[in-house]
């Protein structure tokens, strides 16, 4: 049974990818600007996370909004908080590289209730809501989707990222890739965390790590692990979603040997919740 939040937020991921699209073949034009060193966002991110944040708050005026671009909105004080990334992979974007997604997490008191990512190009559209299951849709209707069942780390395919933010902990990650290395087939690195966090809820990836992410870059894709029968937490191996952003994700084997083999390398900083 869809529910009514999945059913708005997916013709709010809809809306955004339209804009997304829209822009494609406009890249060159597109005015950016640098947030931070290395941090971009382009007119499309603001563009296509307003269509996100209108269709939400026409249909839930009551409830809070963390949005990456315009930051927290809605009702103050909501227990019910909608966290969006309008664009997740906007480097790729920028760049032409095909692989980005739109990225709608419910949360409920933190917890992630309604989940929804949406890649515009392919026209895949990974949705999950707690209890429920995760599906993905392709065009001819939603399928149940499940972690992997691979037992070990042994021929696994793990993805991670590298991002700018966390250059100070590059020797820690680099000597993750190393350890996890030694055992799994091989390592993705693709530029969008919420479709790296799909695929893994999907089978495609075994598993799933990085430094430093922000709730809206992973609230939506840990829902979707959660429902196909996998586990997130941080370097310490506490679950749920990590106040440090450091995630690991994966089905319960895998995640378990992830943790162990990254937690080994993890300094002490990168440990703390």
């Amino acid at each position: 049974m869809t529910r009514p939040a999945i059913t708005i937020a997916v013709r709010a991921a809809r809306a955004a990818g339209n804009v997304i699209l829209r822009y494609m073949n406009r890249i060159d034009g597109l005015a950016v600007v640098e947030k931070q060193r290395m941090d971009f966002a382009s007119e499309v991110d603001k563009l296509a996370e307003a269509e996100i944040v209108k269709e939400l708050r026409r249909a839930y005026p009551d409830h809070g909004i963390l949005a990456e671009e315009s930051g927290a909105g809605g009702k103050k004080g909501s227990p019910l908080t909608w966290v969006i990334d309008p664009l997740d992979g906007t480097h790729n974007y920028l760049r032409g590289i095909p692989h980005f997604s739109v990225s709608i997490a419910m949360l409920d008191k933190g917890v992630p209730v309604y989940g929804v990512v949406f890649d515009p190009l392919r026209g895949e559209l990974f949705t999950a809501s707690k209890g429920d299951g995760a599906y993905l849709d392709k065009g001819t209707g939603p399928t149940r989707i499940r972690v992997s069942k691979r037992e070990d780390l042994g021929g696994a395919m793990i993805a991670t990222g590298f991002p700018w933010r966390q250059r100070a902990h590059l020797d820690a990650q680099l000597a993750m890739t190393r350890a996890l290395l030694g055992q799994a087939e091989d390592i993705r690195r693709s530029g969008s965390a919420a479709l790296d966090l799909a695929y893994t809820a999907a089978g495609r990836y075994d598993g799933y790590f990085e430094i430093g992410l922000k709730p809206w870059d992973m609230a939506a894709g840990v829902l979707l692990v959660h429902e196909a029968g996998g586990r997130y937490g941080d370097f310490a191996g506490r679950d749920g979603i990590p106040a440090s952003g450091n995630i690991i994700a994966g089905n319960l084997n895998v995640a378990k040997a992830m943790t162990d083999a990254i937690g080994a390398q993890a300094t002490p900083e990168l440990l703390k919740a």
